[in-house]
């Protein structure tokens, strides 16, 4: 490896282009582990570990944290019952990317810390109605998971291939045996809970009704052609016609138009279910406390968002980004002139009742391991 001269490294360190482990290698070779010298002074060299969806590592979600220290360090999950059992198993995360339904399993297991908005300077642009949503906050106000990025979860589907009304019963449709898919969580079972009507009572079901679900995600079990966990795989399968409906995200509709394949995001006549995901901070990792702020920060700030919305087809918490994002892509998106009522005419993902949403995974791991 070529060695790095102290001006190169300062240069580089100062502009970003110096990632995490290339700089402890240079500090390391002259003794200095603890602290590195910045524009701004003598700062910690502990990077946050970033703990993920796969897919949000891009710089361009936070460009000024990028631009001013280069990127963090990075783990990822493929759902967040395997992020929360992780971080409350010691994983060392400094920042992860709950839900509004799934931030209390760390709460309730003593695994985060409030978030300082003070240190953030892109707070006051945060929609009204995301800063004071009580699905960021806990029982004493605080708030535990910043609000970055929403959307609905819905149904994608064919149109030249689906015949009948936007339902989630669409998910358990016997004509399409084989080219049906759902995700591969606990999911299936609330999108059950809807399809029988029990609207916002399906993220806290009785055993009762838990047992009327139980056949219905059974038939879907046999139904689907695959449960998914990479929207990659659903797109690649219903560009080709394999799959005609599939449970989704705001994002594949999207990739999918690009591409000129012929699909809707349904409108299910139950309810569409909406979703609001951010960030919170833990107290198990060990990086700088500053870094952690910036960075949540970074995430906040409307070129963050405007990226978000242009390139994933989400919203994002603030209100400037719309303002910058492209206004056609905005409502071709189907976002209204007030995004934020979009939130509030559908069904938003709830914190489930720990001990059901207990009884939901053993219950849908049962039935994968029945197939």
């Amino acid at each position: 490896m070529k060695k790095m001269g102290i001006n190169e490294f300062q240069d580089k360190l100062f502009t970003g282009k110096l990632n995490r482990r290339q700089a402890l290698s240079v500090l390391g070779s002259v003794g200095v582990m603890a602290s590195v010298m910045t524009p701004t002074g003598l700062r910690a060299a502990e990077q946050p570990l970033v703990f993920e969806w796969a897919g949000y590592e891009d710089p361009l979600f936070y460009p000024s944290y990028a631009a001013a220290h280069g990127e963090p360090d990075f783990g990822f999950f493929a759902s967040e019952q395997e992020m929360a059992t992780k971080i409350r198993n010691g994983y060392p995360a400094d920042i992860t990317h709950p839900c509004a339904d799934s931030w209390s399993r760390l709460g309730d297991a003593g695994v985060l810390r409030p978030i300082n908005t003070d240190k953030l300077s892109n707070w006051p642009d945060v929609f009204d109605g995301l800063r004071n949503h009580k699905a960021i906050r806990n029982a004493e106000g605080d708030v535990m998971m910043l609000p970055c990025d929403w959307g609905n979860s819905s149904i994608v589907y064919r149109t030249d291939l689906y015949e009948g009304e936007e339902s989630w019963c669409m998910l358990f449709d016997e004509r399409y045996e084989g080219r049906l898919s759902s995700y591969d969580s606990e999911s299936s079972i609330l999108i059950a809970g809807l399809c029988q009507g029990y609207g916002e009572e399906s993220f806290d079901m009785t055993d009762e009704m838990l047992a009327e679900v139980r056949p219905l995600v059974e038939k879907q079990a046999r139904l689907v052609r695959f449960y998914w966990n990479d929207n990659a795989e659903i797109e690649n399968a219903m560009a080709t016609g394999e799959i005609i409906a599939a449970y989704s995200w705001n994002s594949s509709v999207k990739n999918l138009k690009e591409q000129g394949v012929p699909v809707a995001f349904a409108v299910p006549k139950e309810g569409i279910l909406n979703w609001l995901c951010g960030l919170s901070i833990t107290n198990v990792g060990t990086g700088d406390d500053d870094l952690v702020h910036e960075y949540l920060d970074a995430w906040l700030d409307p070129e963050a968002g405007k990226f978000l919305i242009e390139d994933w087809g989400y919203g994002h918490s603030n209100r400037r980004a719309f303002e910058i994002a492209d206004p056609e892509l905005v409502a071709a998106l189907g976002f209204p002139t007030d995004p934020i009522a979009m939130l509030n005419d559908g069904i938003l993902f709830q914190p489930y009742n720990p001990v059901v949403l207990e009884k939901m995974v053993n219950m849908f791991d049962e039935i994968k391991i029945g197939i």
